[in-house]
């Protein structure tokens, strides 16, 4: 069993907005898969899908971004699953627009809804998807930015690296994360 989860804010006020790309992936995942997001538990909304011989959990955790770690450890420890299991999906600042980057560890960057799954799966030994939004122009405060919506020019780019990430996360489930890396990062 697998675990994808997508980072994001819940509520109509955060759809579609930059720091919730994380859920736009985890949406594109089950469309893809067939997949209903339909259990309202471990303190996130999940669905399961089949995926070969193998399920995959999708999850948006309901915490909002800065508690995300909680619904993941909750999820992760109800279904007695590794670290080796989980990919997370989320949004990156120090990415340019619309790339994305496959990673097997690391610090959290600034990032408090990775921050949160650090602290919370006591490891950053765990597989991401990192989906660039770039940074504001001029003076704009990053808050203000990350909770801002895409332009209709800047939604095509990230309806692409949606896709993308989607097909990464669906690659990963059968075969190795280093080979996912090296198909998927640009």
């Amino acid at each position: 069993m697998k675990l994808i989860v997508g980072l994001g804010n819940p509520g109509m006020k955060y759809a579609e907005t930059r720091h919730n790309i994380g859920f736009d992936v985890i949406d594109e995942l089950a469309k893809q898969l067939g997949a209903e997001l339909t259990e309202a538990k471990h303190k996130g909304i999940y669905g399961i899908a089949r995926k070969g011989t193998g399920k995959v959990i999708l999850l948006k955790p309901l915490t909002y971004m800065n508690l995300s770690g909680e619904s993941i450890g909750e999820v992760m420890r109800y279904y007695s699953m590794e670290t080796d299991d989980v990919i997370v999906v989320y949004d990156d600042l120090d990415l340019p627009q619309g790339k994305i980057r496959l990673r097997q560890k690391g610090s959290a960057g600034g990032h408090n809804g990775i921050k949160s799954t650090i602290a919370h799966l006591g490891t950053d030994q765990f597989k991401r998807v990192r989906i660039g939004i770039g940074r504001p122009d001029g003076p704009m405060k990053t808050v203000d930015y990350v909770l801002g919506k895409f332009s209709s020019d800047e939604r095509i780019v990230m309806n692409e690296a949606v896709e993308k990430s989607a097909a990464a996360c669906i690659h990963a489930v059968d075969h190795s994360f280093i080979d996912v890396m090296n198909e998927f990062n640009q």
